[in-house]
């Protein structure tokens, strides 16, 4: 320093002291120098609630593509059509029907998830079906099961409507709030936070130190509890551990990686508990958790796990949008994500008009069926966080798809045609006919049956000379046109005309390599975004990915009312 002044005027020294304090004020106190605009947050919102809308058509009972994409657009207050959640209504409906209402015999966080989603549109999650959700959190044994997720979930949930604690005759002990708090407050780490299992006999190493994801939560589920004194204390200790743990870019790290959900996480909590996100604890080197959290966003394609991804994440991008969703109503004065007097209210459909989920179309074919759920909640090991695991979930629990292998899907492998037709006869409830329609499909073969029904309805045709080859590997063509002709027996209008199908396909560079036959089918799936637009290449000779298949039928059914 000496040296710096070191020659300079009276007035000189006091101009460059003056500078040099007020960047160490800066510096020092944490001011956001870089806090995110208004329009930029709003900006990302819709844009996150739009790829939300478009990539989740039709919201499953589940909690990727389900009930975080529909807490994010009704707290949002995105101009969101209702019978979107009537669909998703409908929806829940049959699957709790089909499980009888047990939605899972041990994780009991399925109640609550699905309660929160229920309760931001306005449904009661006590009487769906006729069957009470709520009735299972009166157990507190088996609620908290699961470790701190339970207790947390339980009393967001049941806060989330201010419904009355649920009476369980079954429960081994009967459950209430004070109790989910207890049990919560008890598993404080000895920094001041909380992690999965830390406190339990199921802790590892990893669950000694504080994670931003469950400490978040369990601020979120606390929040409603300040009135307690020892909850206040937690609250703060819980508080500045995170703010310990904050990175200097305004982020959090989870095993050693800088990741979304975290601060989402977080950023939720502050929000629950009406803390100002550029609150100085929570700004580090002048970021904020709101920076943070945008440096995640990929406009049009919604959220990153981590910040060197190669692409967006359904569950970052669900996560991410709420997180946005809090941040806004904190900002706007509204009641925050999880406080739902001000909820949306949709209304039951009139009696004239017919709910479109799992109805079909007016001009289907008469033999189409709905499929119903026979394994609801089925999933797979190697789809966990995949961009199709909604699409590959929702088939697998009505047995359209199945595993490969003992639990797990494949995801990338590809499919035979004589498997490709057995999915798509499945799809549409067709009842098998086994017919002898090609000379190399064998009758007791166990696609002869598949590839007859297809064949009756038209869905498939040969490869010349009087053949199938079952054994073959489905081009991504081949799929387009028979999906085109499942949609034209379910109803769709399918029909383009040569220009319209060449202005479609010419965004793609390999268009041309496409097979003349092939490219109106190609050019509907496109149009009808049962193919992606948002790849670069059709690679229509190319085989078809099982993950593929998945999405596209997902969505074929969506559109065709047949889920």
């Amino acid at each position: 320093m000496n040296e710096l002044l070191k020659g300079r005027t009276g007035e000189n020294v006091k101009k460059i002291l003056a500078v040099l304090l007020a960047l160490l004020f800066l510096l020092g106190s944490g001011v956001p120098v870089g806090a995110v605009p208004d329009h930029k947050l709003d900006a990302a919102i819709e844009d996150t609630a739009s790829y939300v809308y478009r990539t989740v058509k039709n919201p499953q009972v589940g909690s990727v593509g389900g009930e975080w994409a529909v807490l994010g657009l009704a707290r949002a207050g995105c101009n969101v059509p209702e019978q979107y959640y009537r669909d998703y209504y409908a929806t829940v409906e049959a699957y709790v029907r089909a499980c009888k209402g047990v939605l899972h015999e041990k994780k009991y966080t399925e109640y609550s998830r699905l309660t929160v989603a229920l309760t931001a549109i306005g449904k009661d999650p006590r009487s769906v079906a006729d069957y009470n959700l709520l009735t299972p959190l009166g157990d507190f044994k088996k609620t908290i099961w699961q470790g701190i997720n339970g207790p947390i979930w339980a009393l967001i949930a049941l806060d989330s409507g201010g419904y009355p604690m649920p009476q369980n005759p079954a429960a081994a002990v009967q459950a209430t709030r004070d109790m989910y708090v207890d049990e919560i407050l008890s598993r404080q780490l000895t920094d001041g936070g909380f992690s999965l299992f830390g406190g339990t006999a199921y802790a590892t190493s990893g669950d000694a130190v504080s994670d931003p994801d469950i400490t978040g939560m369990a601020l979120q589920a606390l929040a409603k509890y300040q009135h307690r004194a020892d909850v206040r204390k937690v609250t703060g200790e819980a508080l500045d551990c995170m703010s310990k743990k904050q990175g200097f870019q305004g982020g959090f790290t989870s095993w050693g990686i800088s990741n979304s959900e975290g601060v989402v996480q977080m950023i939720a909590a502050l929000a629950e508990l009406g803390i100002p996100l550029d609150d100085p604890r929570f700004v580090k080197n002048g970021h904020t958790m709101l920076e943070n959290l945008l440096t995640f966003y990929l406009p049009g394609q919604g959220f990153l796990h981590t910040a060197d991804g190669s692409g967006s994440n359904q569950m970052a991008t669900e996560q991410g949008f709420y997180g946005l969703v809090a941040a806004r109503r904190l900002r706007d004065g509204k009641n925050s994500l999880y406080r739902m007097n001000d909820a949306l209210l949709i209304p039951d459909a009139v009696s004239e008009v017919p709910v479109a989920a799992g109805i079909g179309l007016a001009g289907k074919h008469p033999d189409i069926r709905i499929v119903p759920l026979a394994e609801p909640g089925k999933t797979f090991a190697d789809i966990s966080a995949h961009r199709d695991q909604p699409a590959i979930e929702a088939l697998a629990a009505r047995r359209i798809m199945a595993g490969r292998s003992a639990g797990f899907f494949e995801p990338e492998a590809a499919m035979t045609r004589a498997e490709f037709a057995a999915v798509m006869v499945k799809a549409l409830g067709l009842i098998y006919k086994e017919t002898q329609a090609f000379a190399d499909v064998l009758p007791g073969s166990w696609y002869a049956g598949a590839v007859g029904t297809a064949h009756d309805y038209g869905l498939v045709g040969g490869v010349g000379g009087a053949n199938f080859n079952p054994e073959g590997t489905i081009t991504r063509q081949e799929a387009a046109a028979i999906v085109t002709r499942a949609a034209r027996l379910c109803g769709l209008d399918t029909a383009m005309d040569s220009g319209a199908v060449r202005d479609l396909l010419a965004q793609f560079p390999d268009y041309v390599a496409a097979a003349d036959w092939a490219r109106p089918s190609l050019a509907f799936c496109y149009r009808e975004d049962l193919l992606s637009q948002d790849d670069l290449e059709i690679r229509s000779q190319e085989a078809i990915k099982r993950c593929e298949i998945a999405q596209t039928l997902f969505r074929l059914l969506g559109t065709v009312k047949l889920l």
